[in-house]
């Protein structure tokens, strides 16, 4: 009797210790009913399969809810099923791929109240939803609460059995209202929880873009789960709108910047960037390009003091207006280049620290200048064009990009000054070479009917006899004004 007694007092102390342990175990505390899990099969017996909750307490699963259509379990220890938490006791988890079958009506009273998933078939469409079977009862699925789009082909969910959650129970089950979105939602949100926890900042995921916008784009991470690309993170080339490089629905890869928690919604925040995932291409123009090269580059925009080219994506230089032309003096960089515009740039300096590149288009045009000293020499008689009229004389355009000056004091022993003044830009007048520096870039003009006879047989000398048509004719010109002068 005694020893009776010691037993039930060893067996109640026993008990008491392994209440006291599970409740003190931590790592039951997660699970709650309706939760869904993964576990581990750790035995097969007659009619339960025990389960590795992840806890100190095992779960189990009815063994007939596993078996396949041909009666076979298709399991074995070491499988990993999902299961949903249907009850939980201080020593027991019982679990459930989902309530189904033939049950009684507190079974579906419990699933409500504790909202654990039901298995049901979709047996028909009607107003405003489907009929739905649920342990050979009838329920009721609203249409929007099927998926989480709205079931634009109903005709699709017809005959296919899913899990749902109960979400009205009343007049003891003869009105039975389910929702398969909210189910979806539900484990979807536990799974973007777990995607939240495994990004960090410098994640590399692969996103859908959802929506453009003017200060960006949204790129989808995760079904529900979206983060927001700046447009200064969509490309290292300058853009005006995202739409010049991204469309709704493209495929992109971005890179996680930021992480952030905002106070009012709770929600994290992400910012992602797409340019980010190639890597700074400043990195390789010491490699790339140097002083000195010719290069294409697209003309990205004009302002007033020059245009930016882009010589490759996300590397721009600056054509200063004073490096847009030899031939011409140009007052907006619009009259050379057009943005958009495919141009030859000639790089004249580098500065990788500040990230500068200056370019040339006159360099790459090529300097009429050159040529100056094999083209033209002193004597030489020329037509030319008033470029600009100034007081101390008129620059004369000898051909695009060489210039001369035709000093006032020249054309006040012009035979004809007045004629002279007369000229305005644009009109043709004839000159005589009488100095060239090509180094100072400078040539010195005289009007053509101002040489004597003595100046022109020196000349004549020096070019050897020969002035060319335009020679001749100011030769006879001069000739003729000389006999007509001595006959009056």
């Amino acid at each position: 009797m005694s020893d009776d007694f010691e037993d039930q007092e060893n067996n109640e102390e026993e008990s008491f210790a392994d209440l006291l342990e599970s409740y003190g175990d931590p790592r039951g505390e997660d699970i709650q009913v309706g939760d869904r899990i993964k576990g581990e099969i750790i035995a097969i017996g007659k009619d339960t399969v025990f389960v590795d909750t992840g806890t100190k307490i095992d779960g189990i699963v009815e063994k007939a809810e596993l078996l396949d259509e041909t009666g076979e379990l298709p399991f074995r220890e070491g499988d990993t099923l999902e299961l949903y938490v249907v009850s939980r006791r201080s020593n027991e988890i019982k679990l459930s791929k989902a309530l189904s079958g033939v049950g009684g009506l507190h079974l579906l009273e419990e699933a409500f109240e504790n909202g654990v998933p039901v298995e049901a078939k979709v047996k028909s469409q009607i107003k405003g939803g489907f009929q739905v079977e649920i342990m050979h009862r009838r329920a009721f699925c609203p249409i929007s609460q099927m998926d989480f789009r709205y079931a634009d082909n109903p005709d699709e969910y017809i005959g296919n059995t899913y899990s749902f959650l109960i979400t009205e129970f009343e007049e003891d089950g003869r009105n039975i209202v389910l929702s398969r979105r909210q189910l979806l939602h539900r484990e979807q949100e536990k799974e973007r929880k777990k995607f939240l926890e495994n990004i960090t900042i410098g994640s590399q995921l692969e996103g859908r873009v959802t929506k453009l916008m003017p200060y960006g784009a949204f790129v989808e991470l995760f079904p529900g789960l979206e983060g927001m690309v700046h447009i200064s993170e969509l490309s290292w080339a300058r853009l005006d709108k995202p739409d010049d490089l991204l469309r709704p629905e493209d495929a992109v890869t971005v890179k996680v910047i930021g992480l952030a928690q905002d106070d009012q919604s709770g929600q994290t925040k992400i910012s992602l960037s797409i340019k980010q995932v190639t890597g700074d291409p400043w990195q390789s123009v010491p490699e790339r390009f140097h002083e000195g090269d010719s290069v294409e580059g697209k003309v990205r925009r004009c302002a007033n003091f020059g245009a930016f080219v882009e010589i490759t994506p996300g590397v721009e230089g600056l054509v200063h207006i004073s490096e847009m032309s030899f031939t011409k003096r140009i007052l907006r960089p619009e009259d050379v280049v057009q943005t958009g515009e495919i141009v030859s740039v000639v790089i004249k300096e580098i500065d990788i620290e500040k990230r500068r590149i200056s370019l040339s288009l006159r360099d790459a045009a090529g300097d009429p200048w050159l040529e100056v000293k094999e083209k033209y020499r002193a004597g030489q008689a020329i037509d030319g064009t008033v470029e600009k009229k100034e007081k101390f004389g008129l620059f004369v355009s000898l051909e695009p990009g060489v210039t001369g000056l035709l000093p006032q004091s020249k054309i006040k022993n012009a035979d004809r000054p007045a004629l002279i003044e007369k000229l305005r830009q644009g009109d043709k007048i004839a000159v005589i070479i009488e100095e060239i520096n090509p180094d100072h870039r400078k040539i010195t003009l005289a009007p053509g009917d101002s040489m004597n006879e003595a100046d022109w047989q020196r000349f004549s000398k020096d070019k050897g006899g020969s002035f060319g048509s335009l020679g001749e004719k100011l030769h006879q010109a001069l000739k003729a004004k000389k006999e007509e002068d001595a006959s009056s």
